[in-house]
């Protein structure tokens, strides 16, 4: 079986997608539409702009989602038996199941992207990379010090949703990602060393995302997801909110609408995509019965599949 995935951002880099737009006309045709779309020269950024050009949230997801869905338009592979992506990546992945229409997925990148964008700066936030904790020990962390901070704010609800802390990306066993309020991301860092962390150290990022602090940006882009049209899915895809594959549209459409304040549960997805390519082909979970294939900037996914499952084939 071939399962396709997607990365998310911070995947991208100076020059993302030029050498396939150089040498493709779909692919040229596909990155002039993504120009006409947007109302701006997004392709100009990719091509030309440099690190920090591409760091503009507006720029950066739509750009990320851009060169993977021409990426995997150009691959010979025959479609895929099941899908995932990584956050941003999950649109990607909406476009390689025929969820999703490239026109109507851009669009929905481009709100979240902007919707994102004005939640970080009405509610500034971070997150901080833990190596070395098993995932449920990073969790009971983040739920310490979260109630740490509500039980010394008292009652005040409204303030004691800014002082919060959770584990946001479960990217491989021993790697998750924390996001939430600086105060409080600070105040988990230490406590996660003495718990045996190797390392737990801020992101250079400007927001908390998949926390509850981006809670305004989900209810922003609900409208843009409420109105536009899910096509039911040649192929189920595994989605971040529940790691479970999903076909039906509104099902696909409720998890999406969580998404953005919820965590990304990439170990647990990677681990049900194996152990259902193995119960569909009735052979043992050792046999690895899916390849993985990557589209996008970078090959981040192969690494974390690999500390994911070792024997697993990533193509």
């Amino acid at each position: 079986m071939k399962a396709f995935v997607f990365p998310g951002q911070g995947s991208q880099f100076p020059g993302m997608c030029k050498d396939l737009y150089d040498a493709h006309k779909e692919a040229r045709e596909m990155c002039q539409a993504a120009d006409r779309l947007l109302g701006f020269s997004l392709t100009d950024v990719m091509f030309n702009g440099d690190a920090e050009d591409l760091k503009q949230t507006k720029v950066t997801q739509p750009a990320v989602f851009l060169h993977s869905v021409v990426a995997q338009r150009l691959m010979t592979i025959e479609r895929p038996d099941m899908v995932a992506g990584h956050s941003l990546g999950e649109f990607s992945a909406l476009v390689a199941c025929g969820a999703l229409r490239f026109e109507d997925a851009l669009l929905l990148v481009s709100a979240r992207a902007k919707a994102m964008q004005a939640a970080c700066e009405a509610n500034p936030g971070t997150m901080a990379a833990v190596l070395g904790l098993p995932d449920d020990k990073v969790v009971e962390i983040c739920d310490q010090i979260s109630n740490n901070f509500k039980q010394a704010e008292g009652s005040n609800l409204q303030t004691t949703s800014n002082h919060v802390v959770v584990a946001a990306n479960f990217n491989c066993p021993g790697q998750v990602v924390i996001s939430g309020d600086v105060d409080a991301v600070e105040a988990a860092c230490p406590l996660m060393k003495e718990a045996g962390a190797r390392r737990a150290l801020r992101l250079p990022v400007g927001g908390a995302f998949h926390s509850p602090l981006m809670q305004p940006a989900a209810e922003a882009l609900a409208e843009a997801i409420n109105k536009t049209d899910f096509r039911k899915p040649f192929c189920p895809i595994y989605q971040n909110v529940t790691a479970l594959p999903a076909t039906e549209p509104e099902v696909i459409r409720e998890n999406l609408l969580k998404q953005l304040t919820a965590p990304v549960r990439w170990t647990q997805s990677v681990q049900n995509m194996i152990a259902d390519a193995n119960n569909a082909n009735n052979a043992n979970y050792e046999n690895n019965n899916v390849v993985f294939y990557e589209f996008g900037p970078g090959d981040v996914l192969k690494g974390l599949i690999r500390k994911i499952n070792p024997d697993v084939q990533v193509g």
